[in-house]
């Protein structure tokens, strides 16, 4: 089910939809007053400016004075508050109830710039007529980790949608993949057979059968294979995996265990 910025938590909230998956960032406003969970962080990413290399500024700091399109109901209006605060720079702020009303706005040049995670930048810039007139500016102003947001009152709910995640970035861990995941289920590693339902039964305490994890796997890869697909290497995104990176490989992503 589409939702807007402004509708998303509104509808979980009313049981209207039972996982709400998109980019929502997790903060302690969110998290202790809406009578919703943040499971996990998905994504780490962070809020960035877009603007036309025409304009001549490479520096969201040479932004002084411009104005900024942006999507209500966002903690994008709060970041841009901050950050023009913190360096002492007038904006003005041009918002919109949609993130399609949003991108056109910005086409049509009712702002100097666009302000959004970065990873939605990206996105969006693939869908101009000419990509390649707008650029990503460096600075990012911002944390906003993002994660699966599901009802406080439903805990079984909440810990599968949790263990789900970990379960993906473990299988990356252990080198799991969707095509060997079948082969490991034979190996003598207690850490790959706990995860794979081979010894132990911890699919019981989240509802499930105890080839949880396997089955996971084998049907859509680990978190590396999975982050490739859909918005690194293999995708026309093409992002890197940066602090998305397992925490072996100096980023972010780390799993408790499953023992």
């Amino acid at each position: 089910m589409p939702l807007s910025s402004k509708d998303r938590f509104t509808a979980l909230q009313a049981g209207e939809v039972d996982l709400l998956s998109r980019t929502s960032t997790w903060t302690m406003s969110r998290d202790t007053a809406l009578g919703l969970s943040f499971s996990t962080v998905n994504y780490y990413d962070g809020q960035a400016f877009m603007v036309r290399k025409k304009l001549g500024v490479d520096s969201a700091l040479k932004l002084g004075g411009a104005s900024i399109c942006t999507q209500q109901g966002t903690t994008t209006e709060v970041n841009l508050a901050d950050f023009f605060r913190i360096n002492h720079m007038k904006y003005e702020v041009v918002a919109f109830n949609t993130g399609d009303e949003t991108i056109k706005a910005y086409e049509a040049g009712r702002c100097d710039a666009f302000s959004d995670d970065s990873s939605a930048l990206y996105a969006q810039r693939l869908k101009f007529e000419a990509p390649d007139d707008h650029i990503v500016l460096p600075e990012v102003i911002s944390k906003e980790p993002l994660g699966p947001v599901v009802r406080s009152s439903d805990m079984q709910w909440f810990n599968l949608v949790k263990w789900s995640h970990f379960a993906m970035l473990n299988a990356e861990e252990l080198g799991i993949t969707k095509a060997n995941a079948d082969e490991q289920a034979k190996s003598t590693n207690p850490e790959v057979r706990r995860l794979l339902g081979t010894e132990g039964k911890f699919g019981e305490a989240i509802g499930l059968t105890a080839d949880w994890a396997h089955r996971i796997v084998k049907q859509v890869g680990n978190y590396g294979e999975s982050f490739e697909a859909n918005v690194g290497s293999g995708s026309i995104l093409k992002i890197a995996r940066g602090k998305n990176a397992l925490w072996t490989k100096g980023g972010l992503q780390y799993a408790p265990p499953v023992r």
